[in-house]
């Protein structure tokens, strides 16, 4: 029960339940599926403690969690039913390659932690072997690699479940299917039998066919550790079992339904959809290595330089088929092989501004960070450390880069999908031993970490600080970075939860205070760039040199006044001074229109800081502090 007011807060926060299609977890997030995400309170779930970030991406919802989702991902689902979440299509339009990502994401996700599992074993007995510590006869050796390739050899079942509970499918139907690709007597039958007679003679897909059914021709091909054509095949089985539930009737449906899709989806794998599954993944495979094999140190470097952005916009998900078809077709990837650095550049950098930084909170968030970041989980870094500071993630990506280049000059390739960080290492090992491409990972990785490191360290790395004293004692024991928002108006203070405007006074769009104004002016609060100037001019948003986000919004529901009465002085891209005015307004005239002139100035990023500090003032003037950003 540790985490069962982070979960109803989460739930609340996202609409509701009823607002919740479906959802799922990776290593270090929350995914959820929602029927419609503007109703989420982004901003709260952001500012929320136990919630790193949260990212929209691929048709999803994701809150990163951190390295214990598991336990909240289990509070989150007790908590609001979601085991039994129906899969109803939402209300948001999604794109094609959003929902791309979102069934690959969905598929791939729970298999997650047991691939990486035996992947680690398989490595880890194929580094054994070419050490010489076991033999390929030995009982050792033969269990252990049993345990390495039971999920792979028999990926098809697996993804049948799995593909079938994101289909809204039967699971034991799903099951099925990838059960009977991977059927033993059918590569029995391909390995001792005489073919009837041979299809496509003479072409790139001639195929020997060993059998028939019903007197079609059966290619039999090996289904095993394919992906492609059992995530097709349930996908059709899903719309096959649908029609049946709709013709047959409720009393015999639990077994006629799987009965009747079993007998037409199995032979339409076996006769249509996996060949030509498995042609599209050989042609999938060839065009990525042809790719690949036009200059792997581009391929190498462009891949290390933008995984970890590919990995913040969840968009990762799209080379993992990619990868796993390539073992299957090519029995290695050199695709993943280019990213593996990544990871490593990505901890250089935080250990680097762990032996740097004097700021205490800093450095508490860096030492998890980078123990995670050893083990391949970056999501820590990239969204509590590195990103917010947009320098430090930069220098990432370079030092990545130079790292996949490495990896690509050296040919290095994954021969199985092995774990993260320093697990994945073995899994660089080819089956005939550790070769060139295996020290170009060790390479690979070292140049990206020490890179990532000195870039970082001796890179401009600015802890520019001032130091928070204790007001009871006077002791000056903590180091923060703060930025001062002078009052963009003269008037009273109030607080924001005195403001009659839910979006402002509950927070959700930011911490702040307000103002009942004095005279119809507004200047700018610090010193940046105009990012927003509503076209109405009741509204303006900064952003300041450091980031920070301004939002000063005159009055409530003044949007509907259509500009009339406000004046603006300055235009949307501007560069302004603390100072400058920025807008007049004519205060009696919107008051005699019936519109209230309480303005709100908030820091429409503050889940972004530790924390934003008001002024004690009740009465202000410009130019004098408002609100302090502590950093």
């Amino acid at each position: 029960m540790k985490y069962e007011k982070l979960a109803k807060d989460i739930i609340q926060n996202i609409g509701g339940k009823e607002n919740v299609n479906s959802l799922t977890h990776c290593i270090t997030r929350l995914r959820f599926k929602l029927k419609d995400a503007s109703k989420a309170n982004t901003d709260v779930l952001k500012n929320m403690d136990g919630v790193v970030t949260v990212v929209q991406s691929g048709g999803q919802y994701q809150i990163v969690i951190g390295n214990h989702v598991p336990e909240v991902y289990a509070e989150v689902a007790a908590a609001g039913g979601f085991q039994t979440a129906s899969e109803e299509t939402s209300d948001e339009k999604v794109g094609l390659l959003n929902r791309f990502i979102d069934i690959i994401s969905g598929v791939f996700t729970p298999t997650l932690g047991v691939l990486s599992a035996t992947g680690m074993i398989k490595g880890f007995t194929a580094l054994f072997l070419s050490l010489g510590l076991l033999t390929s006869t030995s009982g050792t050796y033969q269990i252990l690699n049993a345990i390495g390739d039971c999920l792979f050899y028999f990926f098809p079942i697996f993804l049948g479940y799995t593909s079938a509970k994101k289909f809204n499918a039967n699971i034991f139907i799903g099951m099925g299917i990838g059960a009977t690709l991977v059927y033993p007597t059918f590569s029995s039958i391909t390995a001792a039998g005489q073919p009837l007679y041979t299809l496509f003679s003479g072409t790139v897909i001639e195929s020997p066919v060993y059998l028939t059914f019903l007197g079609i021709p059966v290619i039999l091909m090996s289904y095993s550790s394919s992906v492609i054509p059992i995530i097709i095949s349930t996908y059709v089985s899903s719309k096959i079992e649908s029609f049946f539930k709709k013709m047959i009737p409720s009393v015999v449906r639990t077994f006629l339904v799987p009965f009747f899709t079993l007998l037409v989806i199995v032979p339409l794998a076996l006769i249509f959809i996996g060949p030509i599954a498995t042609w599209a993944g050989q042609l999938l495979g060839a065009g990525t290595l042809s790719i690949y094999n036009l200059s792997p140190v581009i391929a190498g470097t462009l891949l290390g330089a933008f995984w970890q952005v590919f990995v913040i916009f969840g968009l990762h998900w799209g080379f993992v088929p990619i990868a796993i078809n390539n073992m299957v077709v090519l029995k290695y990837d050199p695709i993943l092989a280019g990213v593996f650095g990544a990871s490593f550049a990505q901890t250089g950098v935080v250990l680097a501004i762990l032996l740097k930084t004097r700021n205490i909170k800093l450095k508490s968030l860096s030492v998890p960070a980078f123990i995670s970041g050893i083990f391949g989980v970056t999501e820590p870094a990239i969204y509590g450390i590195t990103l917010p500071r947009k320098k430090p993630f930069i220098l990432s990506c370079i030092a990545a880069a130079v790292g996949g280049g490495i990896i690509g000059i050296m040919g290095t390739k994954g021969y199985i999908m092995g774990g993260l960080g320093i697990f994945g290492i073995p899994s660089y090992i080819s089956p005939g031993g550790i070769d060139s491409g295996f020290y170009g990972a060790i390479i690979g990785i070292i140049v990206s970490f020490v890179l990532g490191f000195l870039l970082m360290f001796f890179g401009g790395f600015k802890d520019d600080e001032v130091k928070a004293e204790n007001k009871e004692g006077g002791r000056t024991d903590v180091l923060v970075k703060q930025e001062t928002v002078i009052s963009p108006l003269k008037g009273n203070v109030i607080a924001l939860t005195e403001v009659k405007d839910e979006a402002f006074s509950t927070g959700a769009l930011g911490k702040g205070v307000a103002i009942e104004p004095a005279e119809g002016k507004v200047y700018s609060p610090v010193d940046g760039v105009l990012t927003n100037v509503f076209p109405s001019g009741h509204a303006i948003g900064i952003t300041s040199v450091n980031g920070v986000e301004i939002l000063i919004h005159v009055g409530k529901d003044t949007v509907k006044l259509k500009g009339k009465y406000f004046t603006p002085k300055v235009k949307q891209g501007e560069h302004v001074k603390k100072g400058d005015l920025l807008l007049e307004f004519d205060m009696n005239a919107i008051k005699e229109a019936g519109f209230i002139l309480t303005t709100p100035v908030i820091v429409a990023n503050s889940g972004n800081y530790l924390d934003v500090i008001e002024t004690e003032k009740k009465i202000i003037s410009i130019n004098e502090d408002l609100l302090t950003v502590v950093i």
